[in-house]
């Protein structure tokens, strides 16, 4: 049964979230603030992490944070902030989704499913390619480690960053348009959100590319999305 960790000071809000959950095969535990949270993370084996941002003492980015430094986890970050900038934020920091307050409990479950699924898909691919690795223009990927070089230098990614660049790597001269990345890589059919997509590529290519005003690995498609060529 999967574990689940809900990091939530508001006790009305996390029961909503531990009842539904529970209600759909999951087992949850609570955490009531950030040192609370980081404590449990340490000593317990969690299969995903739902996040607020707003926490009592350490908040969901100082965490959020720490615990990339050692973890692909999935998390999911919940915030009652509406501007584009925490989300950015969040996303950038290694978030693998990013849910405004107030949400729909029944969608929360629907990505933690969706998110637990991929990330099951993800580790039992680099099982079996664990020594796997190949170069594509520059771009050295190491998908058993989960390591990208660019000419040589390692570059640090984020979990999705990752997988996005990967995923355009063996499918190269395509075009994708948003909606599509998002359901490949995030698996949440029919909750396609294009700007976490956009976000997601804006970070990749301020890592990867020269000039990310002018990429020249992930090229844009205006109106129809993006490409990788060869």
């Amino acid at each position: 049964m999967p574990k689940i960790l809900i990091v939530e000071d508001d006790f009305e809000i996390a029961a909503l979230e531990r009842d539904y959950l529970q209600i759909a095969g999951f087992e949850t535990e609570l955490a009531k603030d950030g040192e609370e949270a980081l404590k449990t993370i340490e000593t317990e084996n969690y299969d995903l992490i739902i996040l607020d941002i707003m926490l009592p003492g350490l908040d969901g980015y100082s965490i959020l944070k720490e615990l990339r430094e050692n973890s692909d986890i999935p998390v999911i970050l919940l915030s009652a902030k509406s501007e584009d900038i925490d989300k950015i934020r969040g996303l950038g920091l290694g978030a693998d989704d990013y849910m405004q307050k107030p949400f729909s409990p029944g969608e929360l479950v629907a990505r933690v499913k969706a998110h637990l699924a991929r990330f099951e898909r993800l580790t039992a691919g680099n099982i079996k390619t664990k020594e796997t690795k190949f170069e594509v223009r520059g771009l050295e990927i190491d998908r058993g480690d989960r390591r990208i070089y660019v000419y040589k230098k390692e570059c640090v990614l984020t979990p999705k960053e990752f997988d996005i660049l990967l995923f355009f790597t063996e499918n190269p001269n395509r075009v994708f348009s948003k909606e599509y990345l998002f359901e490949r890589i995030w698996g949440l059919e029919a909750l396609g959100d294009s700007d976490t997509v956009v976000v997601h590529m804006r970070r990749l290519r301020e890592k990867i590319e020269p000039d990310p005003q002018n990429p020249r690995y992930i090229e844009t498609v205006w109106g129809a999305g993006y490409r990788f060529s060869i």
